[in-house]
């Protein structure tokens, strides 16, 4: 049960979310516990001791989610992206071909690229160079990310115009709350190093970053956790583009239940796992992908 939505009396300040009493008791639950109850958690990240194992496991995941971004119709030609931090070197990361749609991507399709943008594994086919540029930083400035995914989905194209965060409309939209950046310094394609140096800085330490007249960015420590945060933040646009249409004022929610909610839905475990049923429904159909 979330805290009242009460907006406090002028003069004072809102209360921490911290004082709210579920977040009052000596010993919190765990995460497993605010997904689900009364059974083991069905979709626990997995642990690996074989770093190759482990990067199997991550291919065949960044796969999924491009079948995943091609059944949610996210395609816009050859543009859009996804990379993955190799487990086995941690400086090198792999990114996806270019010219090649969502809908076809396997595991094995995957190109194994350094720092440098040199190709050093995997199919070994052409990248996206504003692709390579984008991720590179990234992957450089966050030793903490595991995954980048950018596309030119609609509704996150939409609503990059207007270069201003989310407002807080929404249950969904708490996930973003202090966790995501607006980049307005937009310079065309992004083909020179500095330029993705600069939108690397503009992410900070967030989740996600929406890139003013160019679209959204969302990173995690599993490619799940980021295509999950890309789905979520792309109907996230799409819902404050509609409410923004109505002749009604939204009601925002509060700091404090935005970020009680943020505390209790926004951690890896959660992301990871609002990405399965996605993901398995991809198994379900053609599981081709894996290989």
């Amino acid at each position: 049960m979330s805290p009242s939505t009460t907006k406090p009396e002028p003069g004072t300040s809102p209360t921490s979310a911290m004082s709210h009493p579920a977040l009052n008791n000596s010993t919190e639950p765990p995460k497993d516990a605010v997904i689900a109850m009364g059974a083991e958690n069905p979709h626990p990240i997995p642990t690996f001791h074989d770093p190759y194992a482990k990067r199997q496991w991550m291919l065949e995941h960044m796969a999924g989610a491009f079948r995943v971004f091609a059944r949610k119709d996210f395609t816009e030609g050859s543009a859009g992206h996804i990379s993955i931090r190799d487990p086995v070197d941690p400086d090198t990361f792999w990114i996806n071909p270019v010219g090649v749609h969502y809908g076809l991507l396997k595991a094995s399709d995957m190109v194994h690229v350094d720092e440098s943008g040199k190709i050093i594994g995997g199919s070994r086919k052409a990248i996206n160079a504003a692709g390579f540029r984008i991720h590179a930083a990234i992957h450089k400035a966050r030793p903490d990310v595991d995954a980048a995914c950018h596309t030119h989905s609609i509704y996150g194209k939409a609503y990059s115009a207007f270069g201003r965060p989310l407002k807080m409309l929404n249950q969904d939209a708490c996930i973003f709350y202090n966790a995501h950046s607006v980049y307005n310094d937009f310079g065309g394609i992004v083909l020179e190093e500095e330029e993705g140096r600069r939108l690397a800085k503009a992410l900070g330490n967030n989740k996600a970053i929406i890139l003013q007249n160019h679209g959204l960015l969302t990173v995690g420590s599993t490619v799940d956790e980021a295509a999950y945060l890309f789905t979520l933040m792309e109907r996230t646009c799409q819902a404050q583009l509609l409410a923004d249409a109505s002749r009604y004022e939204p009601k925002e929610i509060s700091h404090e239940v935005a970020q009680y909610t943020f505390d209790n839905t926004a951690d890896p475990a959660s992301l990871y796992f609002e990405f399965q049923p996605d993901f398995e429904l991809e198994l379900k159909e053609n599981e081709e992908f894996k290989w």
